[in-house]
């Protein structure tokens, strides 16, 4: 069983990145993990101030960021996590706004963790109006690499429903 945490970018809660989430959360359920759900276009999570303060918090603790925002939700669902789930649909070639701004902010587990306790495994979950996901699909292969985290599948398109379902239970 694995803990598996999810970072849905997608602005619209019934819209095709959602129907491609919940058939990939429905395939994880029934192998037996553990699902957390972050809708972020509903919470209040502010950039990154790049201000360091994360590195002078206790190792390890729940919420290391100086800001009081929601990202004290997702940093205790972050330490549990085995898995990392990416989801978003393309916005100008790249990930939403929201989904960004989450993931500068994992920056300050990275700070206070520092890397080989941040490492995780991922997922990425998109939908686009185009067949082009390259610049999405850098960006989460920079993460990767330079995070040190393994890439445990991907899903492109909208309508993929089997295919996002059986991802979720083969992790």
């Amino acid at each position: 069983m694995k803990n598996i945490l999810v970072l849905n970018g997608a602005s619209r809660k019934n819209g095709n990145t959602a129907k491609l989430l919940e058939a990939f959360i429905e395939g994880a359920r029934s192998a037996g993990h553990n699902v957390d759900t972050f809708y972020l276009q509903s919470m209040d999570i502010h950039g990154c101030l790049g201000c360091n303060s994360c590195e002078s918090a206790p190792k390890g603790c729940d919420n290391p960021c100086v800001q009081k925002d929601d990202m004290a939700k997702i940093y205790p669902a972050f330490m549990r996590a085995d898995v990392v789930v990416f989801v978003s649909p393309v916005y100008f070639w790249n990930i939403t706004g929201p989904l960004k701004t989450a993931t500068d902010r994992l920056y300050a587990k990275v700070r206070n963790l520092g890397y080989e306790d941040f490492k995780r495994e991922s997922v990425l979950i998109m939908t686009a109006g185009g067949p082009d996901y390259s610049e999405a699909k850098r960006w989460y292969e920079n993460f990767e690499r330079y995070s040190g985290w393994k890439n445990l599948g991907e899903v492109l398109g909208s309508g993929k429903i089997e295919e996002a379902k059986n991802l979720g239970m083969s992790i």
